[in-house]
């Protein structure tokens, strides 16, 4: 028999008071679950407001011009209902539904195969187990850090203008509004993600999966109960944890990147364990809001894998931050004390206090926490082994991103994303990227991708080196930058570019030109011919190939 079902406005983020810019369907007719029943225009999107059921309309409540928020009462569709009462199922069974392609996880790698799979025509489940989509990376990664990063660099550029005959009072800190802010830049990516989902059709289910075999997973719903839901094709992008060092108790003084973005508070002393891109990134952050920090790094060097040259231009700008850089060095033990955190190092006989400590030691991927054996799926140390077009050992399962193995950048696991679902859709792909680009976004930035002159050195490979240095660049002089370093390497033989580092402000910006020019094969005439434009930095790159060449005017002759 009919019922009907009023229809109000989902949960739309921040959107308030939106106008209606478009009604697709009148009273009498069949609407199908998720098909749009208003469109709405905000100053920052075009939202889509679906039917949450299938049915018929009976009635629009709202017309154009007309303006919604969430909740509000939009519609009432009538819907049929079984006349008979279905047996009930046990309380723990769960509700089972079917789709082409699953992805687990909606992070960078996980939301782009959804959505590309989506667009290929599949029907698409995607599971996240946390609030919004996005990831580590969205929320608690990349772009709140960033936001951070940005505050932190433009407070400390104002001070540096005193030099140039502009000065600034002393900054005040508001936390709250510094935290608002950096809430407010997360929130606008993942409601996106969220709006881009419901235009694409994208079912998603807030909750954990597991699986139950080869074509089914279980996942535990948030909200409560299970849901069954079996597929064609799965995708996993569970992305990957912090490390958690044993040594160091329990205690909220101790914190990893996810609590350091949250910005508990500005201590006094900052330890950072940790001296890759993530520790110097929050140490940057840290030190910009008044903190001294220390570092304790376990190998040789900070930034292990980029060249010392590079480096060393990173250490000379950043040694007001450091009370501290230890390399080479191990804590041993680690106390909670009324005053701080004890902290003593291996071969010191008197622990350091800190007001907070940052564990910064790397991360480990998720692969052990989903079942996959129940599917037949190989797991080596919590990573998936993957073909070249994403496929696990099982042929349907794909995986991506941090779980299949370094680096775990999320602009690698975008593109193996996109692989995955074009494979799972049945189309001819693969994940065959020349280089996957690195950057530190600190200041100064270092920028990095293909081989590295240590590396090379270190393999007896031929290279040729070519250095810019942007003491002879115009607008670096001009920007205060006149330390920073462009480098390319091009092999001896084949004279192609097969590598290329920047260390300066905005160092990541430019880098795609380097790994473009690297996929496509390029040599230094290719780079150093083709005119970049003037002043500007990234021109530095044009001007080291020509430097490779012997005909760079910028620099002084050649001895030949």
């Amino acid at each position: 028999m009919p019922e009907t079902r009023e229809i109000r406005v989902p949960d739309i983020g921040d959107f308030s008071g939106v106008p209606v810019i478009e009604i697709p369907v009148a009273p009498g007719d069949a609407v199908a679950r998720d098909q749009t029943l208003l469109v709405v225009e905000s100053d920052k999107a075009t939202l889509d407001i679906p039917s949450p059921v299938a049915g018929r309309l009976v009635e629009m409540l709202v017309g154009l011009g007309d303006t919604v928020s969430a909740g509000t009462l939009i519609a009432r569709v009538t819907v049929e209902t079984e006349t008979a009462a279905p047996v009930a199922a046990p309380a723990d069974a769960p509700t089972e539904e079917s789709c082409d392609v699953l992805v687990i996880g909606g992070g960078p790698g996980g939301y782009a195969a959804a959505f590309r799979a989506a667009d290929l025509g599949q029907r698409v489940i995607l599971v996240e187990r946390e609030a919004t989509l996005g990831g580590v990376c969205l929320n608690v990664g990349c772009i709140p850090s960033k936001a951070l990063l940005h505050v932190a660099a433009v407070t400390e550029e104002a001070g540096r203008l005193a030099a140039h005959g502009i000065s600034f009072g002393a900054p005040t800190i508001d936390l709250d509004k510094l935290r608002a802010f950096k809430a407010g830049t997360v929130r606008r990516l993942t409601d996106g993600l969220t709006q881009m989902a419901r235009q694409r059709k994208v079912e998603v289910l807030r909750g954990t999966a597991r699986f139950t075999g080869a074509n089914a997973v279980s996942v535990a719903l948030q909200a409560g109960g299970r849901r069954a839901v079996g597929f064609r094709s799965a995708i996993v992008a569970a992305g990957s944890s912090p490390v958690s060092l044993p040594m160091l108790p329990e205690d909220p003084r101790i914190v990893n990147s996810t609590g350091a973005l949250e910005l508990p508070f500005v201590p006094r002393r900052l330890l950072v364990i940790g001296g890759g891109i993530i520790g110097l990134e929050m140490a940057t952050v840290y030190s910009a809001l008044g903190a001294r920090v220390d570092v304790v790094e376990r190998l040789p060097n900070l930034l292990e894998g980029v060249d010392r040259d590079l480096v060393a231009v990173w250490t000379k700008r950043n040694g007001h931050r450091f009370d501290q850089i230890r390399t080479g060095a191990e804590i041993v033990s680690a106390t909670a004390t009324p005053e701080g955190i004890a902290v003593t190092l291996a071969g010191e006989a008197e622990p350091q206090v800190y007001d907070l400590v940052l564990q910064a030691a790397g991360r480990r991927p998720n692969g052990d926490a989903l079942g996959l054996n129940a599917a037949g799926v190989a797991v080596e140390r919590g990573f998936v082994p993957v073909d070249a077009q994403m496929r696990t050992n099982v042929p349907h399962i794909l995986a991506v991103g941090d779980l299949v193995g370094q680096p775990m950048l999320a602009h690698k696991a975008v593109h193996q994303g996109h692989v995955a679902a074009e494979v799972a859709a049945g189309h001819r792909a693969g994940f065959d990227a020349a280089v996957i680009p690195s950057v530190a976004y600190t200041d100064p930035e270092i920028a990095w991708a293909g081989l590295t002159e240590t590396a090379a050195k270190a393999a007896g490979r031929a290279v040729e080196v070519a250095r810019f240095p942007w003491a002879a660049s115009g607008r670096a002089i001009a920007n205060g930058a006149d330390y920073g370093l462009t480098k390319l390497l091009f092999d001896a033989e084949t004279k192609r570019i097969v590598g290329g580092a920047i260390v300066g402000p905005s160092a990541g910006d430019m880098l795609g030109e380097i790994v473009l020019a690297i996929e496509m094969g390029a040599d230094a005439t290719d780079i150093g011919r083709t005119i970049h434009p003037h002043p500007t930095l990234g021109e530095t790159i044009g001007l080291a190939a020509e430097a490779a060449l012997g005909l760079c005017t910028d620099l002084p002759p050649v001895r030949r």
